[in-house]
């Protein structure tokens, strides 16, 4: 069954080569970036299909030096190591045809709030938001700050901020959920350890094709923008609060000076929480839903744990734990991301089987 599929893919794949240097599709823009797509995506599937059917060739002709006496244990041994090469390189093929989130490649949204913790709870949402944000970068992301509520003490109630670029929503949706600190707060005199907690939401960014907006169905309000302890930061009402009338659903932007740079903020956010309100009730079992990853933000709701007094984090999903705490926090977190990922992906394939 395996090789059928395997072919299947590789007659595409020549099909696709031939299409692509014909008139017809050379001469049509939309098809030729529609070919031109599926070939690239294929590319890396066919390598593997290649590699293996090369292994399987010379397993095949170390199988047949079996029958010559003086070449018996040379051959055992060779087939041994090709029979475990083929092993791995089918388990790789079976991971590359699980069937892609359509949603991966999208620009993702990232909304992160303080929970249960008070002050320490905020510091952590800071240290949460400068984490992805330096883990953005390092992967190449672009990062634009939508909304954000600073303390005083230098964390954040909420901050929300978008991820830019290929595959931002694939690369960040697994860190939904509430994310659990463990640790000593600055302001504790007596060097008890404290437990507090942050949410986090990844939605996938929606085009205005993904989701119409009736400007009549919507209330703007304008304000001044606002910097830490109520401060002043903006003198002119540029800050932008969008009510969507039906859902209910709030959204604000004061990063920007101009009033029109905040409501495209804004109107980018609120289309990513209409088309995540239409994405469950289409598929009421994604992961990714905003209800299920945020919970309450209380302690014990959890998909995630940050030690500092043994330096480890531990993801309670996978039961996969580092001990790299502060570079974890300094965004060097491609580890579990890669884990859960793969935990996905064999999920997924065990339940396609």
């Amino acid at each position: 069954m395996l090789l059928d599929k395997l072919d299947k893919i590789e007659a595409r794949y020549t099909e696709l080569q031939n299409l692509l240097s014909t008139k017809e599709v050379i001469d049509d823009r939309e098809k030729l970036q529609k070919y031109g797509k599926e070939l690239k995506d294929l590319e890396e599937m066919v390598t593997a299909i290649r590699e293996y059917r090369k292994i399987d060739n010379d397993l095949k002709d170390a199988q047949n030096l079996l029958s010559d006496p003086e070449m018996t244990e040379m051959a055992k041994a060779e087939i041994k190591s090709l029979e475990e090469k083929k092993q791995a390189e089918t388990a790789r093929i079976e991971m590359m045809l699980v069937p892609k989130d359509p949603l991966d490649e999208k620009n993702a949204i990232m909304e992160i709030r303080a929970g249960t913790g008070g002050d320490e709870a905020a510091l952590f949402a800071g240290e949460l938001m400068r984490m992805y944000l330096r883990y953005a970068e390092k992967k190449g992301f672009k990062t634009e700050i939508i909304e954000s509520n600073p303390t005083g003490l230098g964390g954040y109630k909420e901050a929300v901020f978008s991820i830019i670029g290929k595959n931002a929503y694939g690369t960040f949706k697994y860190e939904g959920g509430t994310h659990r600190v463990q640790r000593v707060p600055k302001t504790e005199a007596g060097g008890r350890i404290h437990t507090s907690a942050a949410t986090v939401a990844v939605l996938p960014e929606a085009e205005d094709v993904d989701v119409q907006i009736d400007e009549k169905e919507l209330r703007v309000d304008t304000y001044r923008a606002g910097g830490p302890g109520g401060q002043n930061v903006n003198k002119v009402s540029s800050a932008i609060r969008i009510t969507h009338l039906p859902t209910g659903i709030v959204v604000a932007c004061q990063e920007e000076r101009s009033q029109h740079q905040n409501r495209a903020k804004a109107m980018k956010l609120l289309r990513a929480k209409l088309f995540e309100i239409a994405e469950e009730k289409a598929r009421n079992q994604r992961e990714t839903a905003r209800r299920i990853m945020v919970g309450s933000g209380d302690r014990s709701e959890k998909i995630r744990t940050y030690n500092f007094p043994q330096g480890r984090i531990t993801d309670h999903r996978i039961g996969f734990t580092v001990y790299q705490l502060q570079e974890f926090m300094d965004g060097d977190i491609d580890e579990v991301i890669e884990a859960l990922q793969t935990a996905d992906r064999v999920a997924k394939l065990e339940k396609a089987q």
